[in-house]
């Protein structure tokens, strides 16, 4: 059965480990690293003709709250956060609310670890297993295109569907859709992806490829759709018992409402639920002995399922999955001051194997996957 409400110190506990073993850094850590600073206190004035939807509303606030966070993450320096609006010392929020984004990058491995990140969170709080239900609405020339689509297909059928969903289509041919599939009435409906424009349908190819080799079950929903003007390709949706618990898509629309002076591409996902408690404890987070870095597609897609494993038995660990080079991933290992470095390239995920270098002595071991676990539990 699943959980209504769940304490707000266990939503925060999660959360936390999640995030660091997928390699979002805290919202609150990077804030408090430019305390001080101005602020911007208003949203930007472009975002005044845009119909926000309520997710999207808390998406912007998220996004206003980066605007001072340096450097600005780019293709080269992606930024993975997590956050939420559970704060230790303060009273438990009714609604919780937790927000897994990766900024900087258009990589199908962002919307991945993403999605692997919030079913993790996902399957713990509900102590269910989710279904995820992904479709793709496309860039700007892909979704006027299905618009249109959507327009011929309600005049077509103006006899037979409800009256309501005819009007709305006049105005909100998204809005329509929506109603039609509401009220079962559009089985025959048209599939945003059969409007993709050629770049649209390789990034959501890219994507469920990657979902597949990674083994992260999911399905294809024609009919989930996002209606509002600032989401774009990919969608999808976290469901337990029938009921959508989050949400999630790409935004790079919006960014640039935030971060005018360059395109960033950004995917996120927000997760809903009922909280419960006094004043929120303060996390204690373990004191971390290695950081993972890997190079190649091969190595990044075992590190997705090696996240898994490291957090069930708590090595004290954290990646950095979504960043493509090396030498930022060194970086970020050197800022994070770990004493042992876990490094796997295309030949150690071939082999099935990763190197173990201790920072202090550059002394390097060979150590196999099949008992990395363990071996790296008796070091730490």
């Amino acid at each position: 059965m699943m959980r209504d409400t769940v304490p707000a110190d266990e939503i925060l506990s999660k959360a936390s480990a999640i995030g660091q073993y997928y390699g979002f850094t805290p919202l609150a850590t990077l804030s408090a690293k430019t305390r001080g600073a101005a602020r911007t206190k208003t949203y930007p004035e472009t975002l005044a003709n845009l119909s926000l939807d309520p997710i999207a509303e808390t998406v912007a606030s998220f996004l206003k709250q980066c605007q001072h966070i340096e450097p600005i993450p780019s293709a080269r320096q992606p930024l993975f956060v997590w956050h939420t609006n559970i704060a230790p010392g303060r009273p438990a929020q009714k609604k919780a609310t937790v927000q897994f984004h990766a900024l900087g990058t258009d990589r199908a491995i962002a919307d991945t670890v993403v999605i692997r990140a919030l079913v993790a969170l996902t399957r713990d709080i509900f102590r269910e297993e989710p279904v995820i239900r992904i479709n793709s609405m496309g860039d700007k020339e892909t979704r006027a295109r299905y618009a249109r689509e959507l327009g011929i297909f309600f005049k077509k059928r103006a006899n037979v569907l409800p009256e309501e969903c005819i009007l709305r289509s006049k105005d909100d041919a998204f809005g329509a859709a929506e109603f039609a599939i509401a009220n079962e009435c559009a089985d025959d409906l048209p599939a945003p992806t059969e409007h993709l424009s050629d770049a649209s349908r390789k990034r959501f190819e890219d994507l469920l490829e990657y979902l597949e080799i990674t083994e992260t079950p999911y399905e294809l929903s024609r009919h989930l759709i996002s209606r509002g003007t600032v989401w774009n390709d990919i969608c999808f949706e976290l469901l337990i018992g029938g009921k959508r618990v989050a949400w999630g898509s790409r935004y790079s629309d919006l960014t640039r409402h935030f971060f005018p002076s360059m395109p960033m591409h950004a995917t996120g996902a927000v997760l809903h639920i009922a909280s419960e408690g006094a004043v929120v404890k303060k996390v204690t987070i373990p004191h971390l002995r290695f950081s993972f870095v890997h190079i190649g597609d091969e190595a990044k897609r075992i590190s997705i399922h090696l996240a898994e494993d490291f957090r069930k038995a708590r090595v004290p660990l954290t990646q950095y999955i979504g960043t493509e080079s090396l030498t930022e991933q060194l970086g970020l290992a050197e800022r994070d001051n770990n004493p042992y470095l876990l490094i796997m390239g295309r030949k150690e995920a071939l082999e099935g194997s990763a190197i173990l270098r201790n920072r202090a002595t550059q002394v390097e071991t060979i150590l196999p996957l099949a008992n990395l676990i363990e071996r790296l539990k008796a070091v730490a």
